[in-house]
């Protein structure tokens, strides 16, 4: 029970719908996110813990930089969850626009988005 009240509750906030709907186009840097959500590093931190306590995201480190990407496995509602949330943000003007902001700022800063 308690791993389905933390899957839910890490979905109660927009911000971070916002960031799983961006980590649905692939792996990023924490720095991609602050940019394109135009929010603190710190925020940005602070939702990402929440979804990777619930399993949503996982990190690793390259060197001082962290990347999160969705998990890739998870349990069974976890799957259904991520299935249907994703189709529904993909239609949400947020979503549309923070993934637009995520295409410029690709485009601008390349692969060497950090560091």
């Amino acid at each position: 029970m308690e791993q389905t009240i933390r899957l839910c509750k890490a979905l109660t906030a927009p911000i971070r719908l916002r960031i799983l709907a961006l980590l649905d186009e692939g792996e990023l840097c924490v720095c991609a996110l602050v940019e394109v959500l135009a929010v603190p590093q710190s925020t940005v931190s602070r939702h990402l813990a929440v979804l990777k306590n619930a399993d949503w995201v996982v990190e690793r480190r390259r060197g001082v930089w962290m990347y999160y990407r969705l998990a890739a496995a998870g349990p069974p509602l976890l799957e259904a969850l991520r299935r249907d949330i994703l189709a529904h943000l993909a239609g949400q003007e947020d979503v549309k626009r923070d993934r637009e902001r995520l295409t410029r700022y690709h485009a601008e800063k390349g692969q060497k988005a950090c560091g």
